[in-house]
């Protein structure tokens, strides 16, 4: 199974008995949905809803983070989703929230990952059938494990402004990149990390929401300043939309590319930390 399928291929692969579909949309605060009542009003017929909302680590101080691989393996479990299973997640979220389900499920273990190109908007859009309420699946083993090699510590990411081993992009729209458009949430400084380049996650999509072909998204990266030779740490504002521009890369090739999971909502909270605005430099 590629890592990006369509529609199509979904259609045709509907009722395989190692298929499982997942909605994994999520969204922020202002957007102002609720992505378990959207899922239960319409969703891909015989897919389990994810709540990403609450596969986080309760514990942790920054909003988002990553949970524990057991709190994970549980929940896959409880969907129905296990070793072997050929996993196919899709969103319908601004946010394109389906990157970080994909990101957790492949760092936790999970063999064969795919997102649906387009999500169930565009499922919709050619007429394909939706179903409502919830699906429930027998359950199904998935394996404890986790492999953190591609997540980065704020103190990583602080160490790597001096040693410059990895290349630093950020997923937020310019705006916020630069500074020029203020934070939100009370307490946050606006700008980003030092030495950081900035591809808006939203410029790797085409106008129907499906993904831009592999020499736009090159394209992309080059006109950012994004050696492709060399590893890359992924940040945005909550740890979300970095894993749109993972993906992104995932589908270059690329695999040298960790996610700074606390993203400016943890760097730009801690008066300490150095801060740059304006344009990449």
């Amino acid at each position: 199974m590629d890592s990006l399928v369509t529609t199509q291929w979904l259609a045709d692969e509907m009722g395989a008995s190692d298929l499982r579909v997942v909605d994994a949309s999520a969204f922020l605060p202002e957007h102002t949905r609720n992505a378990a009542l959207e899922y239960e009003a319409c969703h891909i017929p015989g897919a389990v809803f994810m709540d990403l909302a609450n596969l986080i680590d309760p514990a942790a101080s920054v909003a988002n983070t990553l949970p524990s691989a057991e709190r994970f393996a549980s929940r896959m479990q409880s969907l129905g989703l296990g070793d072997g299973s050929r996993i196919v997640v899709y969103d319908d979220s601004p946010i394109k929230s389906a990157t970080r389900a994909w990101f957790m499920l492949t760092m936790f273990g999970a063999q064969n990952v795919a997102l649906l190109d387009g999500g169930i908007a565009k499922w919709k859009a050619e007429g394909r059938p939706c179903a409502q309420g919830r699906e429930t699946l027998r359950h199904r083993h998935f394996t404890v494990w986790s492999d953190d090699s591609h997540v980065r510590s704020k103190a990583q990411v602080l160490a790597n402004i001096d040693s410059g081993a990895e290349q630093l992009v950020d997923a937020r729209g310019a705006g916020r990149f630069t500074g020029d458009v203020a934070e939100t949430k009370p307490g946050l400084a606006s700008g980003h990390i030092p030495g950081a380049r900035n591809v808006p996650y939203a410029s790797l999509f085409a106008p129907d929401g499906t993904w831009k072909k592999p020499e736009a998204l090159r394209a992309a990266f080059d006109a950012a300043g994004i050696d492709m030779d060399r590893p890359v740490i992924s940040s945005c504002g909550s740890g979300m939309t970095a894993n749109v521009l993972i993906f992104a890369l995932h589908l270059l090739g690329k695999e040298d590319v960790s996610l700074y999971d606390g993203s400016w909502s943890e760097w730009g909270a801690d008066p300490a930390l150095p801060v740059e605005t304006g344009p990449a430099r």
